[in-house]
């Protein structure tokens, strides 16, 4: 007869409490929903060469979703309100809160017309950081070798 076993995560700890007079000024604390809401993104590329304009981090394999982890200034990802912790949710049609790296690559870079839905979510891209072992940070414009795109000086962590 085969066992199951069932695996509790790790105990984490809450937040800090805020005090109520104290909260409208706290940048931990948000009584707006709004910006943490999913919202839906289209870009289009002339080919799927051209740069995306952001860098992501985590995957499947890091037991996290994935994050918009760098947003380039300028570009049009920039002017449709992405930014870093952003967290893509599903991308034409496909299902990323259970995809690892590589996977979510290949499909943002494949396409020229890429429809995402993202949410903003902090708290999940700051635990991306968090967790013990590495968790790839993917320049996206790197993976075309273009030389006109901006420096990315964060290093990619690797096991």
């Amino acid at each position: 007869m085969a066992s199951s076993h069932l695996e509790v995560p790790a105990y984490e700890q809450p937040p800090p409490w805020i005090a109520p007079e104290n909260r409208s000024e706290h940048p931990d604390y948000c009584n707006n929903p709004e910006p943490f809401l999913p919202r839906t993104v289209q870009l289009a590329r002339t080919t799927a060469t051209d740069a995306l304009g952001f860098n992501i981090r985590g995957g499947k394999e890091h037991h996290c979703g994935i994050f918009l982890s760098k947003v380039m200034p300028n570009t049009e990802v920039h002017r449709l309100g992405l930014k870093e912790g952003d967290q893509l949710l599903w991308v034409n049609g496909i299902n990323f809160e259970d995809i690892d790296h590589a996977s979510a690559v290949k499909i943002l870079k494949a396409n020229t017309e890429v429809t995402m839905q993202v949410r903003y979510f902090p708290y999940g891209y700051r635990k991306t950081y968090e967790r013990v072992g590495a968790v790839v940070s993917c320049p996206l414009y790197a993976l075309y070798g273009s030389n006109n795109s901006p420096k990315d000086d964060r290093s990619t962590v690797a096991n």
